[in-house]
């Protein structure tokens, strides 16, 4: 917890770059890293990692990952994979031990297909609606606390999917997460080429319409440079559909955004394969860290402007559940909304 700490102590702001409501501070840090991994989309395009599913009749929740490489795999939290009976997301930042196979949670982003396209799985050029991601992120931070297993809330990633799909215009067959960005491909084309790394940046704080805060850090320059495009397009699909009045953010509200982090409270768990997760929960936010040895691979964190209202940090996650609703109150907003 302290190497978590002393990584979000460390991070510096740069100048933002705003497009289309979607705000996004570099970050930099004077911290090195010389932590060797292998990323997913590189292990499957040398054919060193195999995704499948865990059996003939597969499991929802699980797929089975087979790392041949001499070095682990990262799998980052939200990543596609698409193929076998259907199309899944990880739902948490993984680093799988080298030459060996893995069974991975993940949670499902096409509700409409089961039955196989392809042998195996492959990934994309996207990562989980940010929105998505923080709802999961909140899911499974609480299935570790008090299950010890990392599930999400399937029937609400199904729910807040239809939800969003249905306010981008973006209905699928199978209810694909796939269908929303590829409706609107151009236009976070747009914002991907709106952005550009920073020499030595290693993540960003990104404000959609200066109400939602997200974050995402990585050990290395080269691993966020990698990203950048994905989450970018993670973003920008949730600023799409939705008007707001609010003025561009400053970096004092950034910061803040940091020091909230720092003030949650924190857990700690063995991680799936190699590392340890550790968990924050605080002031509207959750968050979730992978760490191995003393270096933080990848940190995610989301929260939501508090508006002078503050909800306290603890284990119990009833913090931010207040912010992410639960399954029923997702269906419930559903019904009011399409007529469901």
């Amino acid at each position: 917890m302290d190497h978590v700490k002393t990584a979000i102590s460390s991070l510096k702001l740069a100048e933002p770059t705003t497009h289309g409501g979607l705000t996004i501070f570099p970050l930099t840090s004077g911290l090195d890293s010389n932590f060797r991994y292998l990323l997913l989309e590189e292990g499957l395009r040398k054919e060193l990692v195999t995704i499948r599913e865990v059996s003939e009749g597969g499991s929802v929740p699980e797929l089975t990952v087979k790392n041949r490489a001499d070095v682990p795999v990262l799998i980052v939290d939200g990543e596609e994979l698409v193929g076998a009976k259907q199309n899944r997301v990880a739902n948490l930042t993984m680093l799988l031990p080298a030459e060996k196979s893995t069974i991975i949670p993940v949670s499902c982003v096409e509700a409409g297909r089961w039955s196989y396209s392809r042998p195996d799985f492959g990934v994309t050029d996207r990562v989980q609606n940010a929105r998505g991601r923080a709802e999961k992120l909140a899911d499974v931070r609480e299935s570790i606390r008090h299950t010890g297993s990392r599930r999400s809330d399937q029937g609400r990633v199904w729910d807040s999917l239809a939800e969003e799909s249905a306010s981008l215009e973006a209905d699928s067959p199978t209810g694909a997460i796939s269908a929303m960005f590829d409706r609107h491909r151009e236009t976070l084309d747009d914002y991907v080429d709106a952005v550009s790394p920073l020499p030595g940046q290693i993540g960003a704080v990104f404000i959609v319409h200066n109400r939602r805060y997200g974050l995402d850090l990585f050990d290395q320059p080269d691993t966020f440079a990698g990203f950048l495009p994905k989450l970018v397009r993670s973003y920008a699909i949730d600023v799409l559909g939705r008007r707001s009045r609010h003025k561009g953010t400053g970096a004092p509200e950034a910061q803040a955004f940091l020091n909230r982090i720092l003030r949650g409270t924190f857990d700690d768990h063995p991680a799936v394969g190699l590392g340890r997760d550790v968990g924050i929960v605080g002031e509207g936010l959750v968050a979730g860290a992978l760490v191995a040895g003393e270096t933080v691979l990848h940190l995610t964190a989301f929260a939501e402007a508090l508006n002078g209202r503050r909800t306290s940090g603890n284990p119990s996650g009833r913090g931010h559940r207040a912010r992410y609703p639960s399954h029923r109150q997702r269906q419930d907003a559903m019904r009011r909304r399409y007529g469901r």
